[in-house]
């Protein structure tokens, strides 16, 4: 049973023996809970100057073309998730987003993430996920996910474009859709990092993984091409020495995260937020 917290992760003396629970990992939360909050507590905003500067990258500004590289996806992306989309905004309609919150949109990944405000604890967060997203229709909805929240930061997982179909996205296909993203979360928040984690190597889709690394070799250029995006590398901690994905740390789909998967994702995303953020308070 996962443990429940407020803020910190609760001491060692407070937790069954377990050997998800060493020494070790507590010493790094505890550590890694004071830098985040030293992050918090610091200056949040870039001057108004420097969010001008930001805002004069490519990536910032929208234009006619982005409504071209939509076009192919729009109905296909209404059709299907027109509904859920509504009910996010339903909900952003009656609730107060936590302040500097930590924006998660994506697929199933994110939406079943249940403990992401334990795992990433004491970053608070807003969780706009849902099941078999792919970068065509989060692309579409951008704006619809993202412009009503004042976040912090925004982390993105995306884990459907390739999968071992016939009509797969090749990776060029993707990176414009990425780029999108990224250009409309620029425009709304010139000085909120991006994240952009890895697609994940699973048994299920394994016959699809050449691919699917050619995609994340794409999302680690982008990162390296647009400003304020950055790369969340997570596809070597789930696999094994002979290159094989860890089965035990998946569901019996092989597809999801289990528990124990989630903890070391969520600790992977956790050490980068905090990596990136002080980076940023130290500009």
């Amino acid at each position: 049973m996962r443990l429940k917290t407020t803020l910190f992760r609760q001491p060692a003396d407070s937790l069954p023996a377990s050997p998800r629970f060493t020494s070790a990992r507590l010493t790094a939360w505890i550590l890694g809970g004071f830098a985040c909050l030293s992050i918090l507590s610091g200056t949040h905003f870039r001057s108004a100057e420097a969010q001008d500067v930001s805002a004069t990258g490519v990536s910032a500004q929208t234009s006619e073309s982005d409504a071209d590289v939509l076009a192919p996806y729009r109905e296909a992306a209404t059709k299907r998730w027109e509904k859920e989309i509504q009910k996010y905004e339903a909900l952003d309609a009656k609730t107060t987003d936590p302040a500097d919150g930590i924006l998660l949109i994506g697929s199933s990944s994110i939406r079943r993430w249940d403990s992401a405000a334990e795992d990433l604890a004491p970053f608070r967060v807003i969780p706009r996920g849902y099941g078999g997203a792919k970068y065509s229709d989060l692309a579409v909805f951008a704006e619809r996910l993202i412009t009503p929240h004042d976040f912090r930061a925004v982390v993105i997982f995306v884990g459907n474009d390739i999968s071992g179909k016939e009509n797969d996205a090749t990776p060029e296909e993707v990176e414009r859709l990425v780029r999108h993203v990224v250009a409309v979360t620029r425009e709304h928040r010139p000085d909120a990092p991006v994240l952009l984690v890895e697609v994940t190597p699973t048994r299920s889709r394994y016959d699809a993984w050449p691919k699917i690394r050619e995609l994340n070799a794409m999302l680690r250029e982008v990162c390296f091409t647009e400003p304020n995006v950055h790369f969340v590398a997570t596809a070597e901690t789930f696999l094994t020495h002979d290159n094989q994905p860890r089965e035990n740390l998946f569901v019996d789909d092989q597809l999801h995260l289990n528990e124990e998967g989630y903890d070391i994702w969520g600790d992977i995303i956790r050490d980068r937020l905090i990596e990136v953020l002080r980076e940023q308070t130290q500009d």
